[in-house]
């Protein structure tokens, strides 16, 4: 019973060894760079029109922005709540273990 028992033992180290030797490891793919080709410079004088409209986009994207942050703050309150509400759970249960321990 015992050379069996050894035998096993043999064999499931030999083929768990097999099997973690014959495991590759997996390397994460790099990332691609595409760069862009050299140009003229374009032209420094942007038009006036161009700067009264993209203000007005900044403005629109500034309040996006704010309504965003807004909604985060929110949700990160919500979250630090249940947090709070979470960890009394868990202390309550710890206290619950002693007292159940000592009857």
């Amino acid at each position: 019973m015992n050379r069996v028992f050894k035998a096993l033992t043999i064999c499931g180290l030999g083929l768990a060894a097999l099997v973690v030797g014959g495991a590759k490891a997996q390397q994460p793919t790099p990332p691609i760079i595409v760069v862009q080709p050299a140009g003229p410079p374009a032209a420094a004088t942007p038009a006036p029109a161009a700067a009264a409209a993209s203000d007005a986009a900044l403005a629109v994207a500034l309040k996006a922005l704010e309504q965003v942050k807004a909604a985060n703050d929110a949700t990160l309150k919500k979250q630090e709540e249940t947090l709070q509400r979470l960890d009394e759970l868990q202390k309550a249960a710890e206290q619950l273990k002693v007292f159940s321990k000592r009857v």
